[in-house]
């Protein structure tokens, strides 16, 4: 274990350096205290040995009370303002972890598993929080009562010290030895464990998928696979922690008996006094318990040491889209008109070919735009660079006119409403989901776009009404009734640009027909894009664009496009007849 690999905890220490100033002190204190026990004891012994008179015994209880006393308040001091320290650092540690991993982009997550990210935050934090508390504690205990009891050992007997000293070389190979398999070894348990909250978390989030094609004893017997093993190689740890203990117990119970032996022939030979035996007799014992929670401590160490650099790691990690506005905070807000500018676009994901190719379109502020296209064609993609959730070559995204990055990022997107694809709810209640990203929403305000994406009469048919609790990512709900959800979240906040990637696909064409008849209002003076794969949502916008293998294949209002007899008149006539047969049917 090196020092260096605790250098990211250095800012939470000088920040709770008081703390740990105060706990050193109550250390001290205690140990100086503990110190003074075997040689009370040891004069006791004498003045027995001597016939002194009965209060000169008396006295030396007392003073092992009092000094008991002392030692007891210091210990529960020490206790209390280190590991309190240590739990206002994991606090600190925690909301630092989650702050970063709040700025990440979506491209961060699609790289890593929510399982792994999991297990650093609760595992691998509560093994760090060890190592600042009790792995300190002990630490410094040991420390500074052996410092303390060295001293006074060697001027009772050099001899004696230098024999009963002699085993304790063994038991430091051993610590130094085993602690480095142990590090190991906890590192390949931490990855293991990833593992397993990874599988879990998958599995909860696809339960109903894993149900649908009957793969419960499938999955089961993966998992426990998975955590056979875990088993196993936690095993392989507490092996190496259940060895180190009694070895080190077993050295220094040796010591005791070298300390017996030697210690019992100075008495013998008058080199010492029996008062002076049982003093460093007593030293020996209460060495006992720091020499054995040396091994505890280097178990703590390399525990927290492995664990502290993958948290580390995603500490480190930074955004792959940043606010460069260089906007000051407490400026005043920038709040776009809504005119969006495409500027010969072209992107990719990093690897394979461009996702979109050279796309140029302009969509005027209060305008309305319809995407459609066939799948793959980018329109997903498209949207996702207007906020910028992805982010594009530098100049080629403009909102008035002003390049896409120069916007304030947090001003960006407050103005924006969206519906993405993948329509997510939280696990609270329908009116916190609406309400989200709008702590003053009213309840007339939130009822207004309920009714909007019509969801209200639905909503208030359930029997706790705007507070029912939805399930987790609203499972409880039905497609449909989460994506009008969604879509009354994003009209509630009142945005400049609507989006809807698609957010209509779940709902029937009677009610996609109402909910456009709502939209209308509320597109009024509103930048609104509209992905869709349905004429009916498309003919309703100002213009239209097809993309096609990421290219604006054809652009202009409803008749235009069906005049041209292109992708477009082709899904409209295939969609009517769609429609007559469903009729006559």
């Amino acid at each position: 274990m090196t020092l260096g690999k605790l250098q990211p905890l250095a800012p939470y220490l000088r920040r709770y350096q008081k703390s740990f100033w105060q706990g050193a002190l109550a250390v001290l204190l205690y140990n100086l205290s503990k110190i003074a026990i075997p040689l009370i004891i040891g004069h006791a012994v004498d003045d027995m040995q001597h016939h002194g008179p009965a209060g000169i015994v008396l006295r030396s209880v007392w003073a092992l009370l009092g000094v008991a006393a002392v030692a007891a308040v210091c210990l529960y001091a020490s206790r209390w303002i280190l590991i309190g320290a240590s739990r206002e650092i994991e606090f600190d540690l925690r909301n630092d972890l989650f702050r970063n991993l709040e700025r990440q982009s979506l491209s961060y997550y699609h790289s890593q598993r929510t399982g792994d990210i999991m297990a650093r935050m609760t595992n691998d934090l509560n093994a760090v929080r060890q190592l600042l508390g009790p792995a300190i504690m002990y630490s410094a205990n040991t420390v500074v009562y052996t410092a303390a009891a060295i001293p006074l050992m060697l001027r009772i007997s050099p001899r004696l010290t230098l024999w009963a000293f002699l085993p304790l070389p063994v038991a430091s190979v051993l610590v130094q030895y085993v602690g480095r398999r142990i590090h190991t070894r906890f590192e390949r348990i931490q990855a293991m464990f990833s593992d397993i909250s990874a599988k879990a978390q998958e599995n909860f989030s696809g339960a109903r998928l894993v149900r649908a094609f009957a793969q419960e004893s499938s999955e089961i017997e993966h998992f426990e696979e998975a955590n056979r093993e875990y088993i196993r190689r936690s095993l392989l740890l507490v092996r190496l922690m259940a060895m180190l203990w009694p070895t080190l117990e077993f050295v220094l119970g040796i010591a005791i008996v070298v300390t017996l032996f030697v210690g019992g022939r100075e008495v013998a030979l008058h080199s010492i006094t029996p008062g002076q035996f049982t003093s460093y007799m007593v030293f020996m014992v209460q060495l006992t318990f720091p020499m054995i929670a040396l091994g505890y401590v280097v178990n703590l160490f390399q525990r927290g040491t492995a664990s502290v650099v993958r948290i580390d790691e995603l500490l480190r990690q930074q955004p792959a889209i940043k606010d460069e506005s260089g906007r000051a905070a407490g400026e005043t807000p920038l709040v776009p008109r809504g005119a969006i500018e495409f500027r010969n676009l072209s992107f990719s994901y990093g690897a394979g070919g461009d996702v979109l190719r050279d796309v140029s379109l302009t969509i005027p502020a209060g305008s309305s735009l319809a995407i459609l296209g066939p799948t793959g064609a980018g329109k997903t993609t498209l949207v996702n660079l207007i906020p910028r959730l992805l982010d594009a070559p530098a100049g080629q995204v403009l909102i008035d006119g002003l390049p896409i990055r120069e916007w304030p990022l947090e001003d960006l997107r407050r103005a924006i409403g969206f519906v993405p694809q993948e329509t997510f709810l939280f696990s609270s209640t329908i009116r916190e989901n609406i309400a989200f990203g709008v702590a003053s929403a009213m309840e007339e305000e939130i009822l207004a776009a309920a009714e909007t994406a019509q969801i209200a009469r639905e909503i208030q048919e359930f029997p706790n009404g705007f507070d029912t609790v939805v399930g987790e990512r609203g499972i409880t709900l039905s497609g449909g009734q989460k994506q009008r959800t969604a879509i009354a979240r994003a009209l509630l906040r009142q945005p400049r640009i609507l989006i809807l990637d698609d957010a209509l696909a779940s709902v029937d064409t009677l009610t996609e027909e109402r909910i456009l008849q709502g939209l209308r209002s509320a597109m009024q003076d509103r930048t609104t894009i509209l992905i869709a794969h349905r004429v009916s949502t498309a003919r309703t916008a100002d213009r239209i664009a097809v993309l096609g293998n990421g290219r604006i294949a054809e652009y202009g209002t409803h008749d235009e496009l069906l005049a041209r007899g292109g992708f477009y008149a082709d899904l409209y006539a295939k969609q009517q007849l769609e429609e007559e047969i469903a009729v006559s049917s």
